[in-house]
């Protein structure tokens, strides 16, 4: 069986669920899906540090949603590929939303023969963990990604519009400036 799709999770403005007790068999949530984004940091993180970068492009959220892990994971593959295709060596990518909050899934089958039926209604309505989401509020930003040469603003445009079909919320670019490195340009 796959995944639900997200908007069975992504519009529910619940309050985070992260406890997990440390006797096991008075928790709930018995196991905690394993985190699936492999980095949060990505290119040259010390020069970024160090402030070489001019321009800084951020995705920034228009909506309240939740992140499934598995989604901003899709995204991070497709930014970082397409960075390192165009500026390798020569920028600064992070992800600023981290998933804490825990997906359950209470399973009810129903349909084909009796014997297929699998239904405990109330009995066990708490369900399973079945994944990780990032709270996500207006304005929030989830990621971000910093340069030093204006011609590679379209680039990481291009970038963030090939992800906004894998996210469930309407989202902006945000351009800005740290510093002029050449009084000159404008």
């Amino acid at each position: 069986m796959g995944l639900r799709k997200a908007s069975a999770y992504s519009k529910k403005y619940a309050r985070p669920y992260t406890r997990k007790s440390r006797v096991k068999s008075k928790s709930y949530i018995k196991t905690i899906p394993p985190q699936k984004i492999v980095k949060f940091q990505m290119g040259n993180i010390k020069a970024f540090e160090n402030k070489t970068y001019t321009f800084i492009l951020k995705l920034v959220s228009k909506e309240k949603v939740m992140l499934r892990d598995n989604a901003i994971e899709a995204c991070r593959q497709v930014i970082h590929k397409e960075m390192e295709k165009a500026l390798p060596g020569m920028y600064y990518f992070a992800i600023k939303k981290y998933p804490h909050h825990i997906l359950r899934e209470n399973r009810v089958y129903s349909g084909g023969s009796k014997g297929e039926r699998v239904n405990t209604g109330m009995k066990e309505s708490f369900g399973t963990a079945i994944g990780r989401a990032a709270f996500v509020e207006i304005k929030d930003t989830i990621f971000v990604v910093a340069f030093a040469e204006k011609r590679f603003i379209p680039v990481v445009r291009e970038a963030f519009a090939k992800i906004k079909p894998k996210l469930a919320c309407a989202t902006k670019v945000v351009l800005e400036r740290t510093s002029l490195s050449n009084p000159t340009e404008k």
